[in-house]
């Protein structure tokens, strides 16, 4: 089987989240980077944010720490959109490589301007599926959004954090996450329809669509009259299943789900926690009415004892429940170190990231240390049919740059 080729116009993170699901299939990504100007250092910004993590002679000012795990397993080219003779090695590209999928997260109105509109590659490449992410999608073709902007835009943020205190961003950039699964997941779709058609596909990814559609309970509620305490913030606890909240602890805080009343009546069995139990709470509906004084009587009893007596209890009676873990913690967990994925710097070291979200079969595991800013130019244009002089040329003219070796 052909192996499937990716060319992405891709930097921040809700395009290379998706593209690097794409490289742990094995499939050859190839990102695109802007050539440089005098407006800013070169590439992808995120190339510049983080730590130094390797040495300068390396390109350790532009692969720090941040820019490391989404854009590992990649190729990188940096070609002039804007020039006429940039926009055409693009479309070479995209045809002697037999390019599978485009993908872009730049504004949708600037599409057509560097030659990647869906209509000017179909041309070339009639059966190419083409994906692309925007704050709000071709509708709204000029509105420029990233994560935080639109955790606000879409009420991610006014149902995060304390009842009585200000609306809080999500600790990991969820939209931005979302987005690029839904790259990920649209694409797969394209190919299934290209292998029973033969033809390609446009993808549009809305930002804000995406994130509203996680609105799942609390958008709906809208249309039945619901309290606003339905659809703000509430803090650790969870709106409708009572009394699931973090519970602090001798030596910390634990966290317990109760999702119905069986799980309830094995909470009030464990003789820690049977003096919680009476007649009104035995429903959920019952433990709503006493919510305020419920959860201040389990925190009473929580606070007692230390987290692990509490995790012994909550397993024997098979309640959900959770350590709140910091990440190194989480690093830690079997569930997770065996499953995490690695790179290698270019002294050997060897650098573990996040796990895979789903084990596949034949799935790469250890990618290759992200790519230099440029540093497959040269490569991939002689793979197009360029000429070592022609690459020179163009170099020099400001259309592409191929990085020094």
């Amino acid at each position: 089987m052909k192996q499937k080729i990716v060319l992405s116009l891709e930097q921040a993170l809700s395009l290379p989240s998706a593209t690097l699901r794409f490289a742990q299939l094995g499939w050859r990504v190839i990102r695109i980077e802007a050539t440089p100007s005098s407006r800013g250092l070169p590439g992808d910004p995120n190339r510049y944010i983080g730590t130094r993590i390797v040495d300068e002679a390396d390109g350790g000012n532009e692969r720090r720490s941040y820019f490391m795990a989404p854009n590992v397993g990649k190729e990188s080219i940096a070609l002039n959109l804007k020039d006429p003779e940039g926009r055409a090695a693009l479309h070479q590209i995209i045809r002697e490589l037999d390019v599978d999928i485009f993908c872009c997260n730049t504004l949708p109105g600037r599409y057509e301007q560097l030659g990647i509109d869906y209509d000017t590659l179909r041309a070339i490449k009639p059966d190419l599926i083409w994906a692309g992410i925007s704050a709000m999608g071709p509708d709204y073709p000029n509105v420029p959004g990233y994560d935080p902007a639109i955790q606000a835009m879409s009420g991610f943020m006014e149902v995060t954090g304390q009842e009585d205190g200000p609306p809080t961003l999500s600790g990991v950039p969820l939209i931005d996450l979302k987005a690029g699964d839904e790259v990920y997941a649209g694409v797969m779709l394209g190919l299934l329809e290209r292998a029973e058609t033969g033809r390609g596909k446009r993808i549009d990814i809305s930002m804000l669509q995406a994130a509203a559609s996680w609105l799942i309970t609390t958008l709906p509620l809208l249309d039945f009259g619901c309290d606003k305490s339905e659809i703000t913030r509430c803090g650790n606890q969870h709106r409708k299943f009572i009394p699931t909240n973090a519970y602090p602890t001798k030596d910390g805080f634990v966290y317990v789900a109760i999702g119905n009343d069986i799980q309830w009546q094995r909470m009030t069995d464990i003789p820690k926690f049977s003096t919680l139990a009476n007649d009104v709470r035995k429903t959920n509906e019952g433990r709503h009415q006493e919510r305020a004084s419920l959860y201040s009587d389990i925190a009473v009893l929580t606070s007692q004892y230390t987290t692990d007596e509490l995790v012994d209890d909550f397993m024997g009676a098979t309640i959900p429940h959770a350590r709140i873990n910091d990440i190194p913690q989480v690093a830690e967990l079997p569930a997770i170190k065996s499953k995490r994925t690695t790179t290698q710097l270019p002294n050997g070291k060897q650098i573990h990231m996040q796990p895979m979200a789903v084990d596949l079969p034949g799935a790469v595991t250890n990618l290759g240390f992200p790519p230099r800013y440029g540093e497959q130019t040269a490569e991939v244009m002689t793979e197009a049919g360029f000429k070592a002089d022609d690459c020179a040329s163009l170099h020099k003219a400001g259309a592409i740059y191929c990085a020094s070796k």
